[in-house]
This record gives structure tokens, C-alpha cells and sequence, in this order.
């Protein structure tokens, strides 16, 4: 059905008017200049819009069956009965450009909702409302209001910012940047981001998919469609909005470290997206994959005529995790036959000042013919005897045989303009900075990896869920939120290795217990009200004998009583106490966009000043739980560092696996931590210490 929304036989412009400047007169315009279908305005107070008969309604057609697409521009109250008259006469497409929905408050968002279940109840789908419209460029559609049509290209772009799409529109036409298809996704009521991804995604004239989004309606959905798509075309995308710490209120590390842009990043990564932090970042990005092959590797070789170019070039280059080509020494020698003697024949190679386009293009030609080189870019300053255009001319035609990318930096002003405009007119791009052309390379190198990606499902876990159950409904009983040291039975509901552990009431129970699990023993309050022991002396180290116990015991009552007076205690947990091992944390926070947001790192006292955490979207796999572990900073200490033992970091993969499927199991559960989960030296284990869990309110 989406397939006649950007492939129409026959347009309706709900709103078209006469008055220039008009949005309604724009849309018309636009459509008038390119489109070959039948363009039908609907305006009761015309009888002709440019040349165009003109109806009241589109009940006033002598024949309205057929129409494929609507461009609704009429004030917001209207329609709701606009839509109602649409869905009679079998319009399944239409585009809301109208603002004054949600945007504008509590009453457009109620408005927005009615015309939602319109639309609904006709099977329309709708682009917008509060948009700027759609292009197509292979149909030659332009149902939009934009200052001008699209030139014809393979990017497809989709945008939740009018202005980013007309901006984009402009800077495209100035760099001759063509364009499959552009979507402005305006409050995205209905069809939205995964929507327009599988379009793009079956649309043979995209080979791109560029965003600006600035969030998403559905998480989970997005992660699985963006996964299934960016196996066969790259997906680039800037998230605004990336500082924000949301409106929720938060207790756990996990809440407090885990903004929303840490989940944007770990979705994007799971699902495949290429992140750009900027509009210039996208846009850079976009050249580059609209025009050039996707690199094997991450070898790269630089070709320059100034020194200070190619080390800026080199130092990005090793900061964006690419290498420097090691040549050939038969490429050494075919440079060394044309180049000057004072050229430099190594990686970045130095063409010098004065080299002409004939040099250049000779060691463009010899470095593409090394089987060491993954990619190419090619630097340029303009020095008095520099032809630039001759350059770019010989770039042209090398990049047209090439299989391999070549990405060009002409620094300068009015000396490049020349030359950059011949890269443009064949869509070859040209960088202002060697950094925005190593960063591009980096983003084709990016996609290379993957497209190799095979993602396996999350293994399936054995656990006895009915004990979490119970868990959860007495607490429900008791109108609990927080659990602490009182629900470790869920992990060991999950097959979670627990320290051995005894609750108390009294001081006698609590002496018999240590006595009975064996000294040394660790004491922790019990309290649902007390998130963090540490900070009100709720929780005793090391103690060795009676004696210990029953001063530690005394001492905490009276601290939690000084600095918590209103806290409900119930007892204290008596554990054993466990002196090899590294701390780390497992938490979850329950993000409103993706669902449960995981996270790992270094644990104990010092997780949220250290902040050297990751984070992945659960459901996890293997690989996620690896890539959590092993990115974090201090992954080091884990695997042993000056003489000491390798933690056993197997356990702490099947743990993650293990929570992750608990929180998926159970989406009462807001929050969540392991805070520590102890890791035995190798062959030996992880431990829980402690667990926290906060409960949605019912």
C-alpha cells in the first residue's frame, strides 16, 4: 500500500489554494513542475487552482474512487472530517502537513489522537501530521512544501525536523547530493521511523538510509527491523536530544548513570546503525556511502602534496581505529621510478608541492594496485603551480574504475572551488578537512564489519519463575516498591550463585547464624527503605567472632536509627564473607523507548564517580554480554594485571544472560542491580552480594 504513497496515479490536495505564499499553493506548485499523474486540488472556495479544475470536496468528484494519495492541508479541527470523507471514498495514503496537534499542547494532542482512530478505523495510513511532506524522485513526487524538488540520487532520507529536511534539501542541491526519497516524519502519529525503514529498505533506487530522529516509538521493533535492514544497506542516523536526563525519578546506579542517549547507543549498536553526532556528520557520511565501495579492511593510504596534511590525516586515522597501509615493496619501487627524489614513498605518501596532476594520478594508480590498501584518501592544498581542477579530473576517472574508496580533502577556499565542483558533478565527495575525510572512512569501514555480523539469538535459560512470582505478589501484598537482601531468592530462581546467607530478627539469631555459616561473616541492614547500606553504616566487613558480631550489630541500630529515623528495618542479613574476587555490578534500568536497559561495570562503593560502565538493550546474546564486559575501561583488571589471577569472566557472561532474561520475563521490574557480584579467580565462579529491585507501582 506504502508503494502508491510514493508512486501515485492520482493526488488530491485537501486545502490547495490560490494565494501564493499559501502552503496549499506550494503543494500544488511543486507537483505541477515534475509529477505526470493526475493532480486534483480541493478547495470550496475555487473553482480552478493553476489551470487545475478545482473541487469543493473530494465527495464532489464525479468519480473518487482511485485516488492513491491525499495532501492534506487544511486547518487542524478540520480533520478529523477530512479524514472521515477520505477513508469513504478509498484514499488508503495520506500526507497531513497541517500543524496544531500535539506540538501545541494538551488539546492538539487530544485532537491528534482522534484523528489517529479515524484514520484507523478507514485503514488509512498518514505520514505527519505537523510535516513538510514527501519526495520521490524516481515517480518525480513532490507532495511537499519544500523550496525545491530533490536532484535524483540513492540517499534515502527521513527527518523529524521540517528544517533539517529544507536545510538538507538546499546544501544538497548546492553539492549536486541526490536523493531517492525524503520523508518528513513530522509527530509521527502513525507511520514512523520502522515504517519508512522497510520501505527503504525494499526500494531498489536506495542504496542509503539516512534519519534525524529525535526519538522512536517503538524500541524493541526498531532494534529488529534496523538489525534485518543494515545487513543490505547502511543506516545512518543522528539522534537529537542526547543530553537529556528524563523526567523519571531514579535511585539505582544503574538509574543514575543510564541517560536516555546510553540507550540510543546500545540500540543503535545491536541493531547495526551507524550513529552520527551532528547533521554534518550524517551528511558526510551519506556522500560517502551514496558514491563509493565498501572497504574489505581498515588499511589505509594517504597521498598528499603537503607533509602537515598527512600527519592530521595519520593522527585521525589511528584515533578512528584505522591503520596505515604497510606497502608492497614493489609499490615502493613503482613510486620511487616517477615520484621526485625528496617524495616520500611510505605511508602517507608525500607527492611534494609542486607535483602535477600526472604525478598525482600515478601514485593514485600505483597505491590502488596494492593488495595492502583498503582505501585511499587523497589530500590536496593549493600551492601557486597546484592544478586543482586537473586533479579532481584524474580523481574522476580513477574512482570510476576503482573497488576500492577514495576519498578526497582539497583544503582551501576559492583555489579548490573549482576542482570540488568537478568531484561534485560526479558525486564524488570532497572534504573541507582530512579529519571529516578520515571520519567518513571510518563510517564505510564501520559498515563493513557489519555486514559480517551474524546475530544469534540470547540462549534459552532454565529458571522457576513461580518463585519470582510469589516474590512479586507478596510485595504487591504489602504495597512494597523496593526489595533489597529480602529477594535473592530470584536469583537463585535464575540459577544465580548467591553468597551463602542467613536473615535475622535479633542479635541472638544473628550470633547463632554466623556461628553456623562460619567465620569471617559480612552484616548487612534489612531494610526496604534504605537504597544504599554503605552511606548510613548498614552495612560490617570482616567480622571475626562473637564478639565482632554483637558490637557491629549494636553500633549499625544505633547509626541507621541517627540517620534514617523513619526507616522500616526488619533484621540484618548475615553472610559469608568472601575476600578474593573483583566486585563488578549488573543493573538494569527500564528505559521508556527500548525496555530493559542493561548495564555492566566495575561494582562496589565507587561505580557512579568511576562511571566506567556499558550498556546493551535485553534481550543480550553471547556476543552483547562480551562486548559489555570487554569494553569497559578497567576490562584489564579482570583478566589480571601484574602477576594477579584472571577473574573467571565466563560466569559473569552467563550471569548477564541470566538477568537479562529475568528482566524480560518480568517488566514489573523497574529497576535492578547486582551491586557486588563477586568474580572468583578463573574456573571458580561469580558471587551475588547484594540485589536491589525497585517495582513498577501497580
Amino acid at each position: 500500500m506504502l508503494e502508491e504513497m510514493f508512486n501515485p496515479d492520482m493526488i488530491a490536495i485537501i486545502g490547495a489554494s490560490r494565494t501564493e505564499g499559501k502552503v496549499g499553493r506550494a503543494v500544488v506548485e511543486n507537483l505541477l513542475n515534475d509529477f505526470k499523474g493526475q493532480i486534483i486540488p480541493i478547495n470550496p472556495n475555487a473553482d480552478e487552482i493553476l489551470g487545475l479544475p478545482c473541487y469543493p470536496s473530494i465527495r464532489d468528484l464525479p468519480s473518487y474512487t482511485g485516488i492513491d494519495l491525499a495532501v492534506i492541508v487544511v486547518p487542524a479541527h478540520f480533520i478529523p472530517n477530512v479524514l472521515k470523507d477520505c477513508g469513504l471514498a478509498g484514499v488508503k495514503n495520506v500526507v497531513v502537513i497541517s500543524a496544531g496537534f500535539k506540538e501545541s499542547g494538551a488539546e492538539g494532542a487530544k485532537l491528534e489522537r482522534i484523528v489517529v482512530e479515524v484514520a484507523k478505523k478507514y485503514g488509512i495510513r498518514m505520514v505527519g501530521p505537523n510535516c513538510l511532506g514527501i519526495i520521490d524522485t524516481t515517480s518525480n513526487l513532490n507532495a511537499s512544501f519544500a523550496a525545491s524538488m530533490a536532484h535524483k540520487g540513492n540517499i534515502a532520507l527521513m527527518s523529524q525536523s521540517g528544517a533539517i529536511c529544507t536545510a538538507t534539501l538546499d546544501w544538497a542541491d548546492a553539492k549536486s547530493v541526490g536523493f531517492s526519497k525524503f520523508v518528513s516524519l513530522g509527530n509521527k502519529a502513525d507511520l514512523a521511523e520502522n515504517d519508512f525503514l522497510q520501505v527503504f529498505a525494499d526500494d531498489d533506487a536506495t542504496a542509503v538510509i539516512v534519519a534525524y530522529l529525535e526519538g522512536v516509538k517503538n524500541g524493541q521493533e526498531f532494534i529488529e527491523t534496523a538489525r534485518r535492514v543494515s545487513k543490505h544497506k547502511p543506516i545512518i542516523m543522528v539522534k537529537s536530544g542526547r543530553t537529556a536526563v528524563g523526567s523519571r525519578a531514579v535511585s539505582s546506579h544503574t538509574g543514575t548513570l543510564a541517560g536516555s542517549d546510553e540507550a540510543y547507543n546500545a540500540a543503535f549498536r545491536q541493531s547495526g546503525v551507524i550513529r552520527a553526532d551532528s547533521v554534518e556528520e550524517m551528511l558526510d557520511y551519506s556522500r560517502a556511502f551514496s558514491s563509493q565501495p565498501i572497504p574489505r579492511g581498515n588499511r589505509i593510504a594517504i597521498i598528499t602534496n603537503a607533509g602537515g596534511l598527512g600527519i592530521l590525516a595519520a593522527d585521525s586515522c589511528y584515533e578512528n581505529g584505522l591503520s596505515l597501509s604497510s606497502f608492497d615493496k614493489s609499490t615502493i619501487i613503482r613510486l620511487r621510478k616517477r615520484l621526485p627524489p625528496a617524495a616520500n614513498f611510505y605511508n602517507p605518501v608525500d607527492v611534494l608541492g609542486d607535483a602535477s596532476a600526472q604525478i598525482y594520478g600515478y601514485a593514485l594508480e600505483t597505491v590502488l594496485d596494492d593488495s595492502n590498501v583498503d582505501g585511499i584518501i587523497l589530500l590536496t592544498s593549493p600551492q601557486a603551480v597546484t592544478s586543482i581542477d586537473e586533479i579532481a579530473k584524474i580523481v574522476v576517472e580513477k574512482v570510476k574504475l576503482s573497488t576500492k574508496p577514495i576519498l578526497c580533502s582539497f583544503v582551501g577556499g576559492t583555489r579548490v572551488a573549482a576542482g570540488e565542483r568537478i568531484l561534485n558533478d560526479h558525486h564524488i565527495p570532497n572534504y573541507p578537512f582530512p579529519e571529516r575525510a578520515v571520519d567518513s572512512m571510518r563510517a564505510l569501514y564501520s559498515y563493513s564489519e557489519i555486514r559480517k555480523l551474524v546475530y544469534k539469538p540470547p540462549p534459552v535459560i532454565e529458571a522457576d519463575k513461580k518463585i519470582a512470582e510469589l516474590l512479586f505478589e507478596n510485595a504487591t501484598k504489602q504495597k512494597m516498591r523496593t526489595l533489597g537482601l529480602e529477594s535473592f531468592d530470584i536469583l537463585n530462581a535464575y540459577n544465580i550463585p548467591t553468597v551463602a546467607t542467613i536473615n535475622t530478627k535479633t542479635l541472638s539469631e544473628t550470633v547463632a547464624a554466623c556461628e553456623e555459616i562460619g567465620y569471617p561473616v559480612v552484616m548487612k541492614i534489612l531494610s526496604p527503605d534504605i537504597s544504599h547500606k554503605s552511606d548510613v553504616g548498614g552495612i560490617r566487613l570482616n567480622l571475626l567472632n562473637a564478639g565482632d558480631v554483637e558490637r557491629a550489630y549494636d553500633t549499625m541500630m544505633v547509626n541507621i536509627r541517627r540517620y534514617m529515623p523513619h526507616a522500616r528495618i526488619s533484621g540484618v542479613q548475615i553472610q559469608k564473607m568472601i575476600t578474593r574476587g573483583k566486585e563488578v555490578i549488573i543493573g538494569m534500568n527500564r528505559d521508556v523507548q527500548f525496555g530493559p536497559l542493561l548495564m555492566f561495570g566495575l561494582g562496589g562503593t565507587y561505580v557512579e564517580f568511576l562511571k566506567d560502565v556499558s550498556f546493551s538493550v535485553a534481550p543480550i546474546n553471547i556476543d552483547d554480554a562480551k562486548h559489555m564486559i570487554t569494553s569497559i575501561k578497567t576490562y584489564p583488571l579482570l583478566t589480571g594485571v601484574r602477576g594477579e589471577e584472571s577473574s573467571d569472566i565466563d560466569s559473569v557472561i552467563a550471569t548477564l544472560i541470566k538477568v537479562s532474561q529475568m528482566v524480560v520475563d518480568f517488566p514489573q521490574i523497574l529497576e535492578f542491580e547486582i551491586n557486588p557480584l563477586m568474580v572468583l579467580p578463573e574456573g571458580q565462579g561469580c558471587v551475588a552480594m547484594d540485589i536491589r529491585l525497585t517495582l513498577k507501582e501497580e
